[in-house]
């Protein structure tokens, strides 16, 4: 057996005896279980209805607020307005909306005033907003002798029907359901990235810091080391996802069938439909097999091997950096001063991936930065749904796993010097001067 494969069932087997990580791979999709199924519970409750006092003097206004689940709208446009605001004080009413009384109508595009101990939602002042400036147009539209009935009548209601070029129809909302796909397995690349770069870092600290290392090296080569608690590390978190999500799945079962809790947050809509008596089934019907039919005319096998492609390139880019830090310092506080140029790019990553794919997957800036294998991971995977050649996907492979090869020489380099070195703080300075080495 090669050295590395030692090293790497060295690494494996540490990580998976560890009481900590036996702990954690079973609690945590029990914690994950417990924390949905109280969200879900939550999510159901019905808040407690805000009543909201209206002093309406010119009596225009007051119609045009109906309660509702949230909302207890009271006429008390008879009550003196310095009692209604003791009201408000002692915490009787959420709020007062004050209308005074004025000869032009128009003045109350300003002159409406909303009393209150803390300050409204945005959506709650939008929505009051809104039926005054209805109110008002009604009642400008009435004086100037327009019949609302004629607007009424003339109003439109325009549904764009989305057809490709071939002639196949297609559905709303299809860019943001192929960026949800991609998004989910970028973020999820980078956060076994995170949590798992730093279990490689803390294994190198641990190990230098007990002097473990010094023996180690004087029969394995800094790169064959450094590999192996990379590919051991990794499989070990592999593990530990797979149980997740195997235990997580029983158990969101379980907790579904026998708490009728419903986790899914879409799974009221057959009962929405059902509610309705059949009269939009159809239609519902037909949009959910279109949008199923999309989904799953998407690359999805493809997308799938390109995310374990750029998984283990990511990964493995990333976790050599962890290394190299790892034995560039004494202990985890040191970290920090380094970490922070590793999940830059991670984080600016997210942010084109969301903000630059979804607009123009296949503008300059998004291929641009699907081709730098720092961020390529996570925004390649997002554009790969919206359609991207072949040619395009093999060169950001390449470089991917080139640059993996270039950081792990680079920072090998790092770990030869730098898990001797103890009781200082290396700088960006020195770190440059041991590649020189």
């Amino acid at each position: 057996m090669s050295v590395l494969s030692l090293i790497i069932k060295r690494e494996f087997i540490a990580k998976v005896r560890n009481k900590s990580f036996i702990v954690m791979t079973f609690v945590s999709p029990i914690l994950f279980v417990v924390l949905t199924a109280f969200i879900a519970y939550l999510s159901s409750m019905k808040g407690d209805v805000k009543k909201i006092a209206i002093h309406d003097e010119s009596g225009l206004f007051v119609k045009q607020f109906e309660s509702n689940e949230a909302f207890e709208y009271q006429d008390l446009s008879a009550v003196d307005l310095n009692i209604l605001k003791e009201g408000v004080k002692e915490e009787k009413y959420e709020g007062i909306l004050f209308i005074p009384k004025s000869e032009d109508v128009n003045d109350y595009q300003k002159n409406v005033t909303y009393i209150s101990n803390d300050s409204p939602s945005l959506s709650f002042v939008s929505k009051v907003e809104l039926l005054l400036e209805d109110k008002i147009t009604h009642i400008n539209l009435e004086k100037s002798g327009i019949d609302l009935v004629i607007i009424d009548k003339a109003k439109a209601n325009v549904n764009l029907s989305l057809v490709k070029a071939d002639g196949e129809a297609t559905v709303k909302g299809l860019n943001e359901i192929k960026i949800i796909i991609g998004g989910l397995f970028g973020y999820f690349i980078m956060m076994f990235i995170i949590i798992y770069g730093n279990m490689v870092m803390r294994s190198v600290i641990e190990e230098k810091t007990n002097r473990i290392i010094e023996i180690i090296i004087s029969s394995v080569k800094p790169f064959q080391l450094m590999m192996g608690k990379i590919v051991g590390t990794s499989m070990a978190g592999l593990l530990q996802f797979i149980i997740w999500g195997v235990v997580g799945a029983v158990l969101l079962t379980i907790a579904s069938s026998v708490l009728g809790i419903n986790a899914m947050p879409g799974a009221g809509a057959a009962e929405a439909v059902q509610a309705t008596g059949g009269m939009i089934s159809n239609e519902v019907m037909v949009d959910v097999q279109n949008y199923v039919s999309e989904i799953l005319s998407l690359p999805l096998i493809s997308l799938f091997v390109y995310f374990i492609i750029f998984f283990i390139g990511g990964y493995f880019l990333y976790s050599s950096l962890y290394a190299a830090i790892g034995a560039a310092v004494d202990n985890e506080t040191d970290t920090q001063q380094f970490l922070l140029p590793i999940l830059l790019p991670l984080m600016l990553g997210v942010y084109i991936g969301f903000f630059t794919v979804m607009k123009d997957p296949h503008g300059t800036v998004a291929t641009v930065f699907s081709m730098i294998p720092f961020t390529s991971p996570i925004v390649m995977l997002m554009r790969i749904p919206f359609g991207v050649p072949l040619w395009e996907v093999l060169l950001s492979i390449t470089i991917l796993f080139s640059t993996f090869i270039l950081v792990v020489w680079i920072a090998a380099k790092i770990y030869r010097i730098g898990v001797l070195m103890y009781g200082k703080r290396p700088s960006w300075k020195e770190l440059y001067k041991w590649l020189k080495y």
